[in-house]
């Protein structure tokens, strides 16, 4: 088929179970499986549960931001889009770039864990190996159809979600198995020592990052709404449904742990104080239970949650520079679409950075794993201050230009507390994520660069494109509210 007949839009194949999977997919992943272990071992089960809740708040307020301008503006470049229509085009730019960069960096980041949990098994292949073999997995999977996109990454997600089911009913089994004994030991742990709360207002922060990055992968449905059917009807639900599944997924889980597991348990610790992130809690409370068998197969529901997470992941950035291509703001090699549809030149762009993973070939695992969590954490922080501007900045415009907010598709819930809470709290987390590190002695220069190096990256590439193009901030009277058609998009 000749370039000139070649597909100029992406296909519409998503329904409402795709967009809850792909969502689920892209949030429930490491930081779940792996890392909610160190979050109770530092701040205890009274901490990692208050962290955890208010991060959910946060995101139920992100959340329905995100519903109302996705519904009203459909697009698969959803946070380029909305910064640049309705905050300023440096900021839309830079927070498209940062959206990419984010997931393609999150996709490097699960394919090392996959090193780790590979381990498992086969204790003397170098994990490097693993993370090559796998990530081949996911650019072919992404290399489909978007709707082979959408029933493999379904299939992926529904094994996470019975795995978590079966785990929270062993787990309410074995509460009230204590119960029937010794109904006083039911919270012992909750009790025990410095508990419920550990480390006080540091840890709290510390744990809220990993807890916000847990929770990234919500907003997905906001990228995939420019493949989805009917988005006006699909995105509202999903994002109703995806929410309270995940929140529920993720208190349950954490409350199971937190009191079946005491915070100061040698290998929760070991997880927290040595970075070990081959040590799930999940794993550990079946091999508490007798089930040793279980927890050989629990680690392989990890490993396919970890690949489902780095799946959803390569989607949505080949997604993001795609659509920033097709909007001139990335080269227009990636805008080029298959004969199926498939973004193919934004999926290789993807897969180069998704290749940092193979630099544990030179470089410890470990150090590897947290620097791309660093950065794939603040990166997701960042993405979630732009949605809550945007949508404050474009409520305002629609009203100002004389709209009735009765007649949006969907109407986000306590406006305009949600979006000023949501960033609020991002703003305070990103900020004071490793502040400690400024305090102390010795300023830990690495820690510091590690921890921050993203902020002032977003910032280069919004203010290199403010000046060399004098863009300014889009007045209320000056913005593009109209509703934007499903066809728009193509």
């Amino acid at each position: 088929m000749s370039e000139n007949n070649q597909p100029k839009q992406l296909q519409r194949k998503l329904g409402a179970r795709h967009l809850n999977m792909i969502a689920i997919g892209g949030s429930i992943g490491t930081g779940l499986f792996l890392a909610s272990g160190s979050t109770i071992a530092n701040a205890g089960p009274g901490g990692a549960l208050l962290a955890y809740s208010l991060i959910g708040l946060m995101i139920y307020f992100l959340m329905t931001s995100l519903g109302e301008l996705a519904t009203h503006n459909p697009t698969s470049g959803a946070f380029f889009t909305y910064g640049s229509k309705y905050v300023e085009k440096g900021f839309g730019f830079a927070l498209g770039w940062n959206y990419w960069y984010n997931w393609a960096i999150t996709v490097a980041f699960e394919l090392v864990a996959v090193q780790f949990i590979m381990k498992f098994w086969f204790p003397d292949i170098p994990g490097v190996w693993w993370s090559l073999a796998f990530i081949g997995i996911i650019f072919a999977i992404n290399a489909l159809t978007v709707k082979g996109f959408g029933e493999s990454e379904f299939v992926f997600s529904l094994i996470k979600v019975v795995a978590i089911i079966l785990f929270i009913l062993l787990g309410i089994f074995m509460i009230f198995k204590i119960m029937m004994t010794e109904p006083s030991a039911v919270f012992a742990n909750w009790q025990y020592k410095d508990a419920p709360f550990v480390g006080g207002l540091q840890a709290m922060i510390g744990v809220a990052m990993i807890a916000g990055f847990s929770f990234q992968g919500t907003e997905m449905v906001g990228v995939a709404a420019g493949e989805s059917k009917s988005p006006e009807k699909t995105i509202p639900l999903a994002i109703k449904q995806i929410f309270w599944r995940i929140l529920l997924f993720y208190i349950l889980c954490i409350f199971i742990i937190a009191t079946l597991i005491h915070y100061d348990d040698p290998l929760l610790m070991q997880a927290a104080n040595n970075n070990d992130v081959s040590v799930s809690p999940f794993t550990l409370l079946y091999e508490k239970a007798g089930f040793a068998f279980a927890a050989g197969l629990m680690n392989a529901v990890i490993l396919t949650a970890v690949l489902s997470a780095g799946n959803s992941g390569m989607y949505s950035s080949t997604r993001m520079l795609w659509n920033m291509a097709k909007e001139g703001s990335a080269p227009k090699i990636f805008a080029r679409l298959d004969r199926r549809g498939v973004p193919m030149n934004a999926l290789y762009a993807t897969t180069v950075v998704a290749s940092l993973c193979l630099l544990t070939y030179f470089i410890s695992e470990k150090e590897v794993y947290f620097w791309l969590l660093n950065m794939s954490g603040m990166c997701g922080f960042i993405v979630w201050l732009g949605i809550a501007i945007s949508h404050y900045r474009f409520r305002k415009g629609y009203v100002a230009q004389g709209y009735q907010v009765k007649d949006l598709s969907y109407r986000a819930k306590l406006f305009p507390f949600g979006p000023l809470f949501a960033f609020a709290l991002c703003l305070l987390i990103t900020l004071g994520q490793n502040y400690q590190a400024f305090i102390s002695d010795q300023v830990d220069w690495k820690g510091i660069l590690a921890t921050y190096i993203t902020i002032p990256l977003f910032l280069a590439v919004w203010l290199i494109y403010k000046f060399k193009h004098k863009t300014k901030l889009i007045g209320y009277q000056e913005m593009d509210v109209q509703p934007m058609r499903p066809d728009q998009n193509n």
